[in-house]
């Protein structure tokens, strides 16, 4: 089952159910899918959204809510903050399992092989080979500070 069809079935279900944080969650995510559909469509590139293209907006909507909970904290709105969290655990439900750090080193290991990279300047190769097969799975931010590393 595409992602498209897994969004639309919760979709169904949380409005069955009636529960309405749940509902207003998939209804965000629903919302970020049709933007980017807009945003495709203005560039001129009649393309449907694909998996990737969700998973990456899925990345970024639990990114997002990741800094806004902590900023509520650091700001004392504690119950704004566990609404974050409540929405990012709704999107994770559609994320493929993340990578632990020993799978992500070995990803990043794997990818300079494959890649033949052997300085900083080869790191854009790196980082296109793990995008093309750990969307969603890894944190990037975090992978760019190992491969630079490892490249050093």
């Amino acid at each position: 089952m595409d992602m498209r069809s897994r969004l639309s079935a919760a979709l169904k279900t949380a409005m069955k159910e009636k529960d309405s944080e749940r509902l207003a969650t998939l209804r965000l995510i629903n919302a970020a899918i049709k933007d980017r559909e807009i945003a495709n469509r203005g560039e001129g590139e009649d393309v449907a959204v694909t998996d990737s293209d969700i998973l990456a907006i899925l990345g970024k909507m639990v990114k997002q809510r990741q800094e806004s909970a902590k900023a509520f904290e650091e700001g004392g709105r504690l119950e704004l903050a566990d609404k974050e969290r409540s929405e990012i655990a709704v999107i994770e439900e559609f994320l493929p399992r993340q990578l632990s750090e020993a799978e992500v080193k070995a990803a990043i290991e794997a990818a300079i092989a494959e890649t033949g990279a052997e300085s900083i300047r080869d790191m854009g190769k790196v980082m296109g080979a793990l995008k093309a097969k750990y969307t969603g799975q890894m944190d990037f931010g975090a992978a760019g500070a190992l491969i630079k590393a490892q490249l050093s």
